[in-house]
């Protein structure tokens, strides 16, 4: 398992107010001690990948390890490179709440934020297709 060590090859950030609400969801969960943040990017979506965020019960093999504001932060080997520089942040506005991600390698996203694309000499993972996301947004 990698490991990054200097702050200068962070590949991704967490404002203070997402942080809070992560630690926040954390605590609520039973085995919070043994708990790592993963932050992925699958195939799918209305503009090709889409984000992942959720717990998980730990590190699997290949996967960069970072802590992020305390929080221990997993990201597998394929995501990395497109989550590079990205930063996740939390909005609780009386028009959205929920995680927003501000992704510099993505060239555009879908009206609902929640799916991206990238640049395109970039080659989507075998099984990825453009179509809806199932907020309602299209391609």
């Amino acid at each position: 398992m990698a490991t990054v060590e200097h702050p200068t090859d962070t590949l991704i950030t967490l404002t203070p107010v997402a942080a809070a609400k992560i630690k926040e969801l954390l605590a609520e969960e039973p085995d919070s001690e043994t708990l790592v943040l993963r932050v992925a990017i699958q195939g799918g979506g209305c503009s090709g990948f889409q984000y992942g965020l959720g717990f998980d019960s730990g590190p699997a093999e290949g996967d960069l390890e970072l802590e992020l504001e305390g929080i221990p932060v997993v990201i597998d080997p394929f995501s990395a490179p497109y989550l590079r520089g990205a930063t996740i942040d939390y909005l609780n506005t009386i028009s959205e709440s929920g995680f927003k991600i501000d992704n510099p390698n993505a060239v555009s996203s879908c009206g609902c934020g929640h799916s991206f694309q990238v640049a395109d000499d970039e080659e989507l993972p075998e099984g990825t297709q453009l179509g809806g996301c199932g907020s309602g947004c299209s391609a």
